[in-house]
């Protein structure tokens, strides 16, 4: 297993919470129930507030998660 750097961790935890962002930002799928979509939600934005407590954040824009988190 390739050993990441700090650098590259901390990069692989944006985009993780990016991704959160992302599927926030697109909306329930029409295909979802809506009780998934509410688990789907609240799981996401539960993950945004985890990550914006965590002090290794850079020079990372952090709007983003925290607009989504609300």
């Amino acid at each position: 297993m390739l050993e990441l750097t700090p650098e590259q961790e901390v990069e692989r935890n944006y985009n993780a919470a990016m991704d959160s962002v992302n599927l926030l930002n697109a909306g329930k799928p029409e295909d979802m129930a809506d009780d998934e979509w509410v688990d789907t939600v609240a799981r996401n934005k539960e993950h945004l507030k985890i990550m914006l407590a965590k002090d290794f954040w850079t020079n990372e824009n952090l709007k983003p998660l925290e607009d989504a988190s609300k």
